[in-house]
């Protein structure tokens, strides 16, 4: 099919008649049905049935128009990323994305710091998940974005700027008190003894996947205790297993930045050990020469964890 064709074919199957088709893509009704005709002529079947003035879609064509959609969708990304290189550089507004768990306290804090110098620079935030950052930089519908270690792509750039640490968090009470005053608690613990609830990530996030590979290299998995450590509760953000670790349903193993929104009347925090580093790196795209005004940016965000560290 050529794309004249795939732009018909389309139209007919969002629309259902050539009228409104041609109505949608600013053509003529008989060039509609012409192309529409030629279409079907080259595949050597049918696409449509015509029925009382409207087009009914084939089984062949409903096995097509899923791999259609996917052909839109990719140039309407094409159109967006055209749309964004004609903006990119401008001096009055900043685009910055985060995953959720530097959202609630980093990112706020960077943001602070970045006013004293900046007040009119306009800024827009969104907070998405690793892979939905990735794809934003890729397409230049962001100027920086910041989150936990981030898969290595030849078209963004990587700056590492902090490493935090897992941590478990325990509803008051939860948890021994000689285990509290002490300050951290082993994965093995967990795995071990009363059963005590546990909130785990989900093994897709990075942070999820730190965990899970430590689980496995200490035993705590079940691979080698007879108790292992199972998840009562599985999240995928950390903000929700911290929530959850507020209502006492369980133990939350979370990220030490997330950590920093606690209620420290309600839970403890206790080190996870072994320790589990966390990465925070901000990435670019690398076609892009980074603004003055993202490379203080991101100099805020480094100090901005850096305070929360210190915390």
């Amino acid at each position: 099919m050529r794309l004249r064709h795939i732009e018909v074919f389309n139209a007919v199957m969002l629309t259902g008649s050539v009228s409104a088709a041609a109505r949608l893509i600013n053509v003529t009704q008989p060039a509609v049905s012409r192309t529409l005709q030629h279409a079907e002529l080259q595949l050597g079947f049918a696409l449509f049935q015509r029925s009382k003035g409207r087009l009914l879609p084939t089984s062949e064509a409903l096995t097509l128009y899923p791999h259609i959609e996917k052909l839109f969708s990719q140039l309407d990304s094409v159109q967006q990323l055209a749309k964004n290189l004609k903006i990119t550089g401008s001096p009055k507004e900043l685009r910055v994305l985060s995953v959720p768990a530097l959202s609630f306290e980093v990112l706020p804090h960077a943001i602070k710091l970045f006013r004293v110098r900046n007040p009119d620079i306009g800024i827009t935030i969104k907070a998405l998940h690793s892979p939905q950052i990735l794809a934003a930089l890729l397409q230049q519908d962001a100027d920086v974005g910041f989150l936990f270690s981030p898969g290595v792509h030849a078209a963004l750039t990587q700056e590492h700027l902090a490493d935090g640490r897992m941590v478990c968090i325990a509803p008051h009470g939860m948890l021994p008190s000689r285990v509290v005053k002490r300050g951290s608690i082993r994965l093995a613990e967990l795995a071990q003894g009363v059963h005590m609830p546990v909130i785990g990530l989900d093994a897709q996030d990075p942070v999820g996947r730190v965990l899970s590979q430590a689980l496995r290299d200490s035993g705590a998995d079940g691979g080698s205790t007879p108790a292992g450590l199972k998840f009562d509760i599985v999240v995928q953000t950390y903000h929700s297993a911290l929530a959850l670790a507020h209502h006492g349903l369980g133990l939350a193993l979370v990220d030490s930045y997330t950590a920093a929104s606690a209620d420290l009347s309600r839970v403890d925090i206790l080190n996870l050990e072994p320790m589990l580093p966390v990465p925070v790196k901000a990435l670019a795209h690398a076609g892009t020469p980074g603004s003055v005004q993202v490379r203080a940016f991101i100099r805020c965000f480094e100090q901005a964890l850096r305070v929360m560290q210190v915390q």
